[in-house]
């Protein structure tokens, strides 16, 4: 196994510092991932890409992800009035190559609106955030913290691609139909084996915050009935909500666009989804052990839309939305750009690797069955009533 042992050693420092000696799955998941020297976003484990990455995104196929995304932009900036500026602000932007693609596209086509833009990047990880400050120099973008915006500060659109999934999740179990939290504590028996560097195993206890019930209790789930069997385990997704909290506090007028895969609440805890969705990326290759490559691997849980909705109500977010990226893709014009690939003049072997990245796109078994899903604030009812060209599939 290819742990990094700098990070191992921290995170058994902070459970053995740790009043019982333990610490919540979500401890031990935000020092794998953002542990500000070792974490896997933190450090240079982290990649992206089809050549020696451990995960790709819709941007890495081609610019039209990109491309579409900006017509819904532009789109929103007109609904809005026009104002100038309009801020774009791209939360967890990878290696920019989505930035990139949506302001090329804008200063070719759509002078006006790239005038009017104002496009902010909020990137945790320092390690990405200089790849994209390096591809990004010619083009106007600032980078800031969520927390360095002020509130009610941003007429535009709030956005992030497969940003959600990475965020820290709570683990819990049903132990004679009773929720139980999983922490994560130091093996009792590493010093045994002389392993090189510290591992970790899994305990139960009394839930660690009040917040797991009360999250349950937003979607409606019952763990409590018999349908859920005894040892039933998934995931609560706290830090998604205090995120759209900060997001909507910042937004005063205009958008929050959401794309990530995962479900609503009643397929996320169906009972025989016994086992939740945590799910580990390394070297292209997925697995459900987040204990070995620590700090080497990305690991994810797939994103509750129901709880971003409902919690986003609560936030004063009015729901415009929820479509699969294939729909709404289509809906924003690719199945245009599939239909005119038979008039193009390139070599045949270009022609089907364009077509094989535009179908990849859209496939519901991979990157097109991801949701997205369109939030709003501060918008008039007539405002309202515009529908958003991304979402006229589902009319």
């Amino acid at each position: 196994m290819d742990s990094n042992p700098a990070l191992c050693a921290a995170i058994a420092h902070h459970i053995t510092t740790s009043p019982q000696q333990r610490i919540s799955f979500a401890e031990f998941m935000d020092m794998a991932l953002y542990h500000p020297e070792h974490g896997y976003y933190s450090s240079d484990a982290v990649k992206i890409g089809f050549q020696g990455g451990d995960f790709f995104t819709s941007p890495n196929l081609c610019a039209d992800f990109g491309e579409l995304l900006a017509e819904q932009f532009l789109q929103m900036w007109e609904i809005l009035g026009r104002p100038v500026p309009f801020s774009l602000v791209e939360m967890g932007a990878g290696q920019g190559l989505l930035a990139l693609h949506i302001l090329k596209y804008h200063q070719l086509h759509y002078p006006d609106f790239f005038t009017a833009l104002e496009y902010i990047i909020v990137e945790k990880s320092p390690t990405l955030r200089e790849e994209q400050q390096q591809r990004l120099q010619d083009l106007p973008v600032r980078w800031c913290s969520l927390e360095e915006i002020p509130p009610n500060a941003i007429a535009g659109c709030f956005f992030s691609n497969e940003l959600v999934d990475a965020f820290p999740v709570h683990q819990f179990i049903l132990e004679m139909g009773k929720l139980r939290e999983i922490y994560v504590t130091t093996d009792p028996n590493e010093q045994e084996t002389n392993a090189p560097y510290p591992s970790f195993v899994e305990v139960t206890g009394e839930p660690s915050t009040p917040q797991l019930a009360e999250y349950l209790d937003l979607l409606g789930i019952d763990l409590t009935q018999s349908a859920y069997p005894n040892g039933y385990r998934s995931e609560i997704n706290l830090a998604a909500l205090n995120w759209l909290s900060i997001v909507a506090d910042r937004l005063q007028r205009g958008y929050v666009l959401t794309i990530d895969y995962g479900y609503p609440a009643s397929r996320y805890y169906n009972p025989r989804r016994s086992q939740g969705t945590l799910q580990c990326y390394y070297h292209h290759r997925f697995h459900d052990n987040p204990y070995i490559n620590i700090g080497r691997q990305d690991i994810t849980a797939h994103v509750d839309f129901t709880a971003l909705e409902r919690w986003g109500e609560k936030c004063n977010l009015e729901n415009i939305g929820f479509i699969q990226q294939g729909l709404f893709l289509m809906a924003l014009g690719l199945g245009d750009r599939i239909a005119a690939l038979s008039d193009q003049k390139q070599p045949l072997s270009q022609l089907l690797k364009r077509r094989d990245a535009l179908h990849q796109l859209i496939d519901p078994t991979g990157l097109g069955g991801f949701g997205v899903l369109i939030q709003s604030k501060g918008l008039e009812n007539t405002e309202t009533s515009q529908s958003l060209k991304g979402l006229t599939l589902t009319e």
